[in-house]
């Protein structure tokens, strides 16, 4: 980063009223900056992200929703121009220390994106089965863990009789629930959600939040929404991002309920965004 965008940054400022105590926290994030090119989209995120619990990331486009998430699992990295300073622990380990390994990290962060990808060239079986066949794990009890992970996925009652299809034949609703099972084969302690409704209909976008009420405890949930409504309905926490910042973060229904900041406030009730 050159000095003239470091000039863009600015120091982090106290906006964490969520009361999540450090050892509370799967992952926390520390002065986190974050730029493509000379496009700066973070400007120091400090957060902890409370284990077990799911938490709703809002604000309106462009404001570094998904870079944030993406830095928690190192697929910001990926991305050609993008760079980021900052820490983001993991169990108290820096994730981006030289020692670690990334795709060791994505197999405990995992992430599920906007559009749902299943593999268009495997049959809703293989997807699912591709998480931990990819690991190199051999399982003779393959069909039971596939099963599993359906269920898990609240999809095996729709697709038990279609294994072998492919599993871009299925809606689109059932493709992100396929997506989801195949995410949670690799058995990730943290699930970062990446927009997961914004493609579906209500229908499909209710089966998907019942999912997400069915993993709470059980798995860490981190999900970017556009819908403030849906933010109220799932999470336990809620942060709103606005311009690469972090404007407020609490509990969710004090944070819509008797939010602390105009900005927040102004959002939530739709003055702007």
């Amino acid at each position: 980063m050159n000095k003239n965008m470091e000039e863009h940054y600015r120091s982090p400022r106290e906006f964490d009223f969520s009361g999540i105590k450090p050892e509370e926290a799967i992952i926390t994030t520390d002065n986190v900056q974050a730029w493509f090119h000379k496009t700066i989209a973070l400007k120091g995120i400090s957060l902890p992200i409370a284990r077990g619990k799911v938490t709703a990331i809002i604000g309106p486009s462009g404001c570094g929703k998904s870079t944030f998430i993406r830095t928690l699992n190192r697929m910001h990295e990926v991305v050609p121009g993008a760079g980021l300073r900052g820490r983001v622990l993991f169990e108290g380990q820096d994730i981006y220390s030289p020692e670690v390994n990334p795709i060791v990290v994505r197999k405990k962060i995992g992430m599920v994106f906007q559009k749902p990808n299943p593999f268009p060239m495997m049959s809703i079986r293989q997807n699912v089965a591709s998480g931990f066949l990819l690991q190199g794990i051999r399982s003779d009890h393959l069909d039971e863990k596939v099963e599993y992970y359906l269920r898990q996925a609240a999809l095996w009652d729709e697709v038990k009789d279609d294994l072998g299809k492919p599993g871009s034949s299925l809606s689109g609703g059932q493709q992100q629930r396929l997506c989801i099972a195949r995410a949670l084969a690799i058995e990730p302690s943290v699930l970062l959600m990446d927009e997961p409704c914004s493609a579906l209909d209500p229908i499909a976008t209710a089966r998907i939040e019942d999912l997400i009420h069915s993993l709470r405890g059980r798995y860490t949930i981190v999900i970017v929404t556009h819908n403030m409504q849906q933010a109220a309905r799932v999470a336990d926490y809620t942060a709103f991002f606005y311009l690469g910042e972090v404007i407020e973060y609490n509990r969710t229904d004090t944070l819509f309920k008797n939010p602390a900041n105009k900005q927040t406030e102004d959002y939530i009730t739709g003055r702007f965004g």
